[in-house]
Parts: C-alpha cells; sequence; structure tokens
C-alpha cells in the first residue's frame, strides 16, 4: 500500500478511523493525510462530532434547554421513522411543525440529514469505484464448484459402471474357460 491515501480513500475509512477498527498501519495513513488535508479534517471534525452527540445524547452547546419539551421527546423517538418514510401522513406533519418551532428539533433533523447524505455519498463514492461485484463473482464461484462437482460425481458414476462391465465380461469369460 502506498504511503498516502486519496480523499476519496480517507473518507470511505473516516467512520473506522474513528471507531479504531483500522489496522495500524492504515490508521497511521489516515492520520498523515488528516493532518495535511483541511477539507479531510473538517468531514472527520464533523463525523465525530455528530457521533459523540448521538452516542451520548448530549444536546448542543448553542441551544438551551427550555426547547427539551414533551413534543421534543416525542419528535426524538419517532426521528428515525420519520428520515425513513415509515409515519402516516399526521404524524409527519406532527414532527414537521415540532423541527419548524423547536431550534433544538431543527438541529437534530438537519445532522441527521447531514450524517446520512455523508454516509449515502461514501458508499455511492465506493460503489462506482469497485471494479468487480463481489456479491455476483462468489455467487459464480459456488455455481462453478457446484458445476464441477456433479462433473466430478457424474465421472465416478460413468468409471463404477463401467468397472462393473469390464468385471462383469472377465467373470463371464473365466466362467466360459473353467466350465
Amino acid at each position: 500500500m502506498q504511503n498516502q491515501l486519496s480523499c476519496e480513500q480517507v473518507t470511505a475509512l473516516l467512520s473506522f478511523y474513528v471507531e479504531g477498527k483500522l489496522s495500524n498501519k492504515l490508521t497511521e495513513y489516515v492520520k498523515i493525510h488528516l493532518d495535511n488535508c483541511p477539507e479531510c479534517m473538517e468531514k472527520f471534525i464533523q463525523l465525530k462530532h455528530m457521533l459523540t452527540k448521538f452516542v451520548n445524547n448530549q444536546e448542543p452547546e448553542d441551544i438551551e434547554s427550555p426547547y427539551i419539551t414533551k413534543q421534543y421527546e416525542t419528535f426524538k423517538s419517532n426521528l428515525s421513522a420519520y428520515i425513513d418514510n415509515e409515519l402516516n401522513n399526521l404524524d409527519s406533519i406532527k414532527i414537521k411543525k415540532i423541527a419548524i418551532s423547536n431550534p433544538l428539533a431543527r438541529q437534530d433533523l438537519e445532522n441527521i440529514y447531514t450524517f446520512k447524505k455523508l454516509l449515502h455519498s461514501s458508499f455511492e463514492r465506493t460503489k462506482t469505484e469497485l471494479k468487480n461485484d463481489y456479491s455476483k463473482s462468489t455467487v459464480n464461484n459456488l455455481q462453478h464448484e457446484n458445476d464441477e462437482q456433479k462433473n466430478i460425481d457424474a465421472f465416478f458414476k460413468l468409471t463404477a459402471i463401467f468397472f462393473i462391465m469390464i468385471t462383469a465380461i472377465v467373470a463371464g469369460i473365466i466362467t466360459i474357460l473353467y466350465f
């Protein structure tokens, strides 16, 4: 592996880097890139900040706590369903109203959309960079192995039939010669 990673590679590896799931060498390459690339460093800081807020359920520093109401709690519990379009029209409208009237809810919604957009763009970029579709090649390899197994089974069957026929012929010849 080269000592330098591209911005696209670092973007694809950022979530693994934040979670500490990269090898030591790859972690070092990502860190070197982040130290030298302000755009990637900004992505890293944003991703780490969003993940920290979601993991720790911390409220943003610039929004005051009077906005934490029963409506906000309802908003928070339905946010994932709203993002995934799993709510009925009435509940979706309620979530939109809360997001409009509550700055904390609006900030949460913006953060979710930013995070979703970041994940989607990383996925799309990685998908287009892949030259091979590994799922298709794996299925093709399994089918090829299955076909080879069938060919081997047919070969053994034919060999067994041939062996039995030869044995019968030899036994018949021996029987004729000695009787």
